[in-house]
């Protein structure tokens, strides 16, 4: 894991583009799945799940469920720092949750369940065994609880 401890995920970083703007001057909400996207993305490759595994197994992860929330408004040009954890896993899912800062404000978060795909057949697959060794080395013990948003429902 390239030098990072036991239950480390790297951050994602990257600055707000001028496409991203929207007609309100703030970046527009498909902008922060994109970022997030990417967060996922840098996981994936972390864990074992990389373009070189996608390519050689036909199995990739899919996100089947995304929970978004816009707490802060961002601006053209803005360092966004995207801190990532587990927050559990199984044979075939795993569950993740995306924090979005632009500097010491949360702007967004992102809880995901994703399940790992043979692309071939459709269907969900389990895990290699490296896989799960990776995912089992970055999911937090009893005492470090789940942040306290997520598992929630959409309210009105």
């Amino acid at each position: 894991m390239s030098g990072l401890a036991s239950g480390t995920l790297r951050e994602y970083r990257c600055r707000v583009q001028p496409a991203w703007i929207d007609y309100n001057g703030h970046m527009s909400e498909a902008f922060y799945v994109l970022v997030f996207g990417h967060a996922t993305d840098q996981v994936m490759d972390q864990i074992g799940l990389d373009e070189e595994y996608r390519q050689s197994t036909g199995h990739s992860l899919y996100t089947v469920e995304a929970h978004i929330r816009y707490l802060a408004e961002t601006s053209l040009d803005t360092e966004l720092t995207i801190t990532s954890r587990l927050v559990g896993a199984g044979p075939k899912k795993l569950h993740l949750a995306h924090e979005m800062h632009a500097g010491d404000t949360l702007i967004s978060t992102e809880e995901l369940l994703a399940l790992h795909v043979d692309q071939q057949s459709g269907r969900s697959a389990p895990f290699p065994p490296s896989v799960v060794d990776a995912i089992t080395s970055l999911i937090p013990g009893p005492g470090e609880p789940a942040p306290d948003w997520t598992g929630r429902a959409v309210r009105s």
